[in-house]
C-alpha cells in the first residue's frame, strides 16, 4: 500500500477498514449486542492457525539453543490435541490448564488445546499451592500441562481431584495419571479437528487477581481473541498509511522477544499469538535478565521489545547497553503499567533506531486497547493513545452518562475483543459488563482528538512491574498474622516498577508486630510479588473519612512526602 502524505487519523481508518479491505468492518450481533466486527475474521482459532501453518519451515520459536519452525510447532500442537481428545477423551468445552515457565511447549500446548475446541486455562507460575488449588478447582480443569516445578505446586490437588498430568522436560517416570510430554505427544499424530466450534465458544480462561482475595477467571471466546489480533494488525496498517511508523529494513525482518510470562494476556495474545499469525520469529527468554536480553537482541536481530516499563528501564539503564548492537530495534515499550514521561523521552533519545510505544489493554480486552507510539507518544507522553475501530472508548460519570472531552470520569470500552465474563462469577460479570460495555475501573479523560489519559484507578489495585496486586487480597493475608490491629495496603510510585506495594499497620499493642515478622508470615502465604516491599508500623489509627473508609490517598501522600517511618524489605 502506498503511503499518502498528510492523511488524517480518520481518513486512514476509512482507508484501512473500507469495503474490500482485509480489515473491512461490518455489523453483527454478539451476545445480544449489535456492534462492528471484522467481516473477514476467521470463525475460530483453528481456522486462524490453518493460515499460520502456511509459514512452513520458517523459523518461529527460539529458546536458548533450541529452534522450532512453524511446521514443527504445529506438529507438536497436533500431537497434543490428539492426545487430549483421542487418548484422554476430552470433548469440546473441557478445560485444560497450562502451568509452566516460558517454554516452547507452552505455545505448542496452547495451540493444540484451543484449535481442538478445548478451553485453555492459564495458571500463574508464581502462585503458591493454595492459589493453584483454587484455580484448578474453580476452572474444573481435567488436565494440567506443566513443568516439574509447577507439578510440585499442584500435585496434591491433582491427586485429590484425579486431574491428568502431562509434564514437560521431566525425568520422572510415567505413572497413573502422570504422563511425560515426550512420551505421549507424537509429531505424526493427526489433528482431531474443531468440530462444531463457533466464534462465540469459549477459548481461554486467564486468571486475574481478585478484589475479594481470590482470583477471577476471565473467559474469552474465539471471536474475542481473533478480534484483538486483527485490531492490533489494523492499527499497524493505519500507522503505515499515516507514515507514523517506519518498517524495519529487509535485513532486519520483524522479530519479537518474549520477556513477559505467557500466562499474562500481553505475552499470550499481544506477543505470542501476534507473532504466530504473522509468521514472525519469537525469541523466548527462560526468565528476565537484562544482559541476556541484550545478547539475544544482538544475536537474533530483535526488532520489537514489548514488556512492562520495569524492563524498558532495565534495558536502557544497563551498564552493558552500549556494548551490544541494538540497531535492529524498531519499537521499545509495551503495557501492563503506566510508563513515566521520562522513560518515553529516554527511549526516543537513547535508542535511535526505535520509537517508544504503549498499549492500554487488559485481560478483559485480550490486551487490545488505545495505543500510542512514535512521534505521537513523544508529543503526548502522558497519554495512552487512541483506539482503532471496532473498539470504542467513552468517559462516563457515576450514573453512566457520557462526559465531554476534557472531563474526568470512568473509562468504558466496547468491542468484539472484550471477554464474555468471569468464570463462575455472574456477580462480578454483571458489575463489569453492561450492554456490551466494560467498566475498566480506571479514571481518565479524552481530549478533542480522542487521545486517552489515565489519571487514577477506581479499583483498589496496584500494578507492580505489570503484575496486578489487589490490596484486599494482601490485606486479608496480613490480617491473618498475629498482633494486627489495623492494616491498609497501598501503592507507591516507583521509577523502575511503576508502582510498589506498601502496608501501614496499627498493632494491637506496642511491639506486637514488626516488619520482619510481616515478611516472614506472608512468605509462602501469597505470591512473592504481592508481598509488601515497605512496612510502616503506626502508633495512631489509620486515617478514615466520614464513612469510615481508609483514606489510602492520604497514606500514599504521607509516604511519598517522607512523613511516614517505613522499613524496606532487604
Amino acid at each position: 500500500m502506498t503511503t499518502p502524505q498528510g492523511v488524517s487519523w480518520g481518513e486512514a481508518i476509512d482507508i484501512v477498514t473500507g469495503p474490500g479491505q482485509l480489515f473491512e468492518l461490518t455489523r453483527d450481533t454478539v451476545r445480544g449486542v449489535e456492534m462492528q466486527v471484522f467481516r473477514h475474521a476467521p470463525a475460530h482459532l483453528g481456522d486462524l492457525f490453518a493460515l499460520a501453518r502456511r509459514h512452513g519451515d520458517k523459523e518461529f520459536l527460539v529458546y536458548e539453543d533450541e529452534r522450532h519452525d512453524f511446521t514443527t510447532t504445529f506438529a507438536r500442537a497436533d500431537g497434543c490435541a490428539d492426545f487430549l481428545v483421542r487418548q484422554l477423551g476430552l470433548d469440546r468445552g473441557d478445560r485444560v490448564a497450562i502451568a509452566m515457565r516460558n517454554y516452547p511447549e507452552w505455545v505448542m500446548a496452547f495451540a493444540g488445546i484451543v484449535s481442538s475446541g478445548l478451553v485453555s486455562v492459564s495458571l500463574n507460575s508464581w502462585w503458591t499451592p493454595d492459589e493453584m488449588d483454587f484455580a484448578l478447582r474453580d476452572s474444573g480443569a481435567r488436565v494440567i500441562i506443566c513443568d516439574e516445578e509447577r507439578y510440585d505446586t499442584a500435585r496434591a490437588t491433582c491427586d485429590e481431584l484425579g486431574i491428568e498430568v502431562v509434564c514437560v522436560r521431566t525425568n520422572r517416570p510415567a505413572g497413573p495419571r502422570f504422563h511425560r510430554w515426550d512420551d505421549c505427544i507424537r509429531d505424526t499424530a493427526a489433528h482431531p479437528g474443531a468440530h462444531g466450534v463457533g466464534p462465540d465458544d469459549d477459548a481461554t480462561i486467564l486468571y486475574t487477581s481478585g478484589t475479594t482475595g481470590r482470583p477471577k477467571g476471565a473467559v474469552s471466546t474465539h471471536r474475542a481473541i481473533i478480534s484483538a489480533l486483527m485490531a492490533f494488525s489494523c492499527r499497524q496498517h493505519v500507522d503505515g498509511v499515516r507514515a507514523t511508523s517506519k518498517p524495519p529494513p529487509d535485513d532486519f525482518p520483524l522479530c519479537f522477544i518474549l520477556i513477559v510470562p505467557l500466562f499474562h494476556v500481553t505475552g499470550c495474545v499481544a506477543v505470542m499469538l501476534s507473532s504466530l499469525v504473522a509468521g514472525l520469529k519469537l525469541v523466548m527468554m527462560r526468565k528476565w535478565d537484562v544482559v541476556r536480553a541484550l545478547e539475544l537482541i544482538e544475536r537474533e536481530r530483535v526488532t520489537n521489545f514489548i514488556g512492562v516499563p520495569t524492563q524498558s528501564w532495565d534495558l536502557l539503564n544497563s551498564a552493558d547497553f552500549a556494548q551490544y548492537d541494538t540497531s535492529s530495534l524498531r519499537s521499545v515499550g509495551g503495557g501492563g503499567a503506566p510508563a513515566p514521561a521520562t522513560l518515553v523521552a529516554k527511549v526516543a533519545r537513547d535508542v535511535r533506531t526505535a520509537g517508544p510505544q504503549l498499549g492500554y489493554g487488559m485481560t478483559e480486552t485480550n490486551a487490545y486497547g488505545p495505543g500510542n507510539r512514535g512521534p505521537e507518544y513523544v508529543a503526548r507522553p502522558t497519554s495512552t493513545g487512541r483506539a482503532v475501530p471496532p473498539m470504542r472508548v467513552e468517559i462516563r460519570d457515576d450514573v453512566g452518562r457520557i462526559l465531554p472531552a476534557g472531563v474526568r470520569g470512568d473509562i468504558w470500552l466496547f468491542g468484539p475483543m472484550l471477554f464474555r465474563g468471569y468464570w463462575n462469577r455472574p456477580d462480578a460479570t454483571e458489575q463489569a459488563l453492561r450492554d456490551g460495555w466494560l467498566r475498566t475501573g480506571d479514571i481518565g479523560r479524552l481530549d478533542d482528538e480522542g487521545f486517552l489519559y489515565i489519571e487514577d484507578r477506581a479499583t483498589d489495585m496496584i500494578l507492580r512491574a505489570g503484575e496486578n496486586v489487589y490490596c484486599a487480597e494482601v490485606e486479608s493475608a496480613v490480617y491473618e498474622l498475629p498482633g494486627i490491629g489495623e492494616a491498609a495496603v497501598f501503592g507507591i510510585p516507583d521509577e523502575r516498577l511503576g508502582e510498589d506495594v506498601a502496608v501501614a499497620i496499627v498493632p494491637l499493642h506496642p511491639g506486637a508486630i514488626n516488619a520482619h515478622v510481616v515478611w516472614a508470615g506472608l512468605s509462602g502465604r501469597i505470591a512473592e510479588f504481592k508481598v509488601p516491599s515497605y512496612v510502616a508500623i503506626l502508633d495512631e489509627p489509620l486515617p478514615r473519612n466520614a464513612a469510615g473508609k481508609v483514606m489510602k490517598r492520604a497514606l500514599r501522600e504521607h509516604f511519598v512526602g517522607g512523613g511516614m517511618k517505613v522499613t524496606k524489605r532487604p
